[in-house]
């Protein structure tokens, strides 16, 4: 599995809680970095478009993180990763730059999530992907890192 996005995770507690989520994760969580485009935001989106779909393998399952998608909850997304890894395709989770995704990644995505209706900043947007892969393999495995209900 990999995760392409725009922009560099510097050193700090964020990629510390990356590298701790995506340790965990089998097959690896590996991580592409594209830089930042520039120009005007139409501009900026296209280029970010071309190099993340450029990042990609032809044949890769690509799950677009985008506000306009859809909202699994854990359960549900453990199921579509279960579902996305038995296509024996690579998966590619990608995250766009400040302006968000252009058209053309949505479109070509196979699937297109969204973390809710708050705005995260994208280097925590990273870890919460880490970590939820891991939450839905551990789901999927059986092991005791989810909890489906909260003590009374």
């Amino acid at each position: 599995m990999k995760l392409v996005a725009i922009g560099r995770l510097k050193a700090g507690p964020e990629r510390e809680l990356f590298e701790r989520y995506a340790g965990r994760i089998r097959p690896a969580l590996t991580v592409t970095e594209l830089a930042p485009s520039k120009g005007s935001v139409q501009e900026q989106k296209r280029q970010d478009a071309a190099a993340l779909l450029g990042a990609c393998p032809d044949n890769a399952l690509i799950v677009a993180l985008d506000e306009g998608g859809k909202t699994p909850d854990s359960l549900r997304l453990a199921e579509m990763l279960s579902r996305w890894q038995e296509s024996g395709r690579p998966i590619h989770f990608l995250i766009g730059g400040a302006e968000g995704l252009d058209s053309s990644v949505i479109q070509r995505a196979d699937s297109v999530i969204s973390l809710g209706k708050l705005t995260w900043p994208h280097m925590l947007v990273r870890v919460l992907i880490a970590e939820q892969v891991f939450r839905a393999q551990a789901i999927n495995t059986g092991h005791p890192y989810h909890r489906e209900s909260r003590p009374d």
